[in-house]
């Protein structure tokens, strides 16, 4: 590839797209709460929430200068990262926080990128986050799911039209905004009923000696405030 080409593909990446019409703004964000409320629809779409979930563990343990050991996911929609590093201090705290907020806030800088008419740049983001997440994976169902994902993302952002880019990035964005907020509503109810003992919110209950309970009331600030700023972002109001 000569430089010229380099530099198209360049300008292809960081320039800038039109406004999608609203109609279509709608219609994805429809599209996304079809994914997310019905229990059918959720048990598959899930394994995306659990990319951004398991990612923002991995991201935040090598942030905060934890070695990264691997990620793996599982078909029942579950995931487990493994850092290595001090049991206790900042580092791990915000790793094990990062979990339940991470969706919601990649959704949150995803709806800015889109207002700011970088929806070839959100793409393209999004698989060089998925390649840097598949050189941590352990294990094969986690490599075949970021295959499938980071295929479609490459897919759509090389084969298709403006349109489709748009619309496709557009329900993504609403995806993540609306599917963070899920997790930690049955984070909750599980906790209700006496499960889910080593969540995130009761290990970070350990490391801090603060509640679960406090730590799920910050999660759920972070799901619906990210649902509600991005939302109004994406909608122009």
């Amino acid at each position: 590839m000569d430089s010229t080409n380099i530099s198209d593909l360049w300008d292809r990446v960081i320039g800038t797209q039109p406004d999608p019409s609203l109609w279509l703004v709608a219609v994805t964000a429809a599209v996304a709460l079809a994914a997310v409320v019905p229990q059918t629809a959720w048990r598959l779409s899930r394994n995306a929430v659990t990319i951004a979930h398991e990612g923002g563990h991995g991201l935040v343990a090598l942030l905060s200068g934890r070695r990264l050991d691997g990620i793996r996911l599982h078909s029942d929609t579950s995931g487990l990262t493994v850092s290595r590093g001090k049991p206790t201090g900042i580092g791990m705290i915000l790793t094990a926080a990062a979990g339940y907020t991470a969706p919601s806030l990649l959704g949150l800088g995803g709806a800015w990128l889109l207002v700011a008419g970088h929806i070839t740049l959100l793409l393209w983001g999004a698989i060089v986050l998925l390649v840097a997440m598949l050189v941590m994976i352990r294990n094969a169902y986690g490599v075949l799911t970021l295959l499938v994902t980071g295929a479609a993302f490459f897919l759509v952002s090389w084969l298709t039209e403006a349109d489709v880019q748009a619309a496709f990035a557009y329900g993504v964005v609403w995806f993540l905004l609306l599917g963070g907020v899920r997790p930690v509503f049955e984070l909750q109810a599980k906790r209700r009923r006496g499960g889910a003992p080593d969540s995130d919110a009761d290990q970070l209950a350990r490391l801090t000696n603060v509640p679960a309970a406090l730590w799920l009331f910050l999660f759920h600030a972070v799901t619906i405030s990210s649902l509600i700023g991005g939302g109004r972002w994406l909608l122009g109001l």
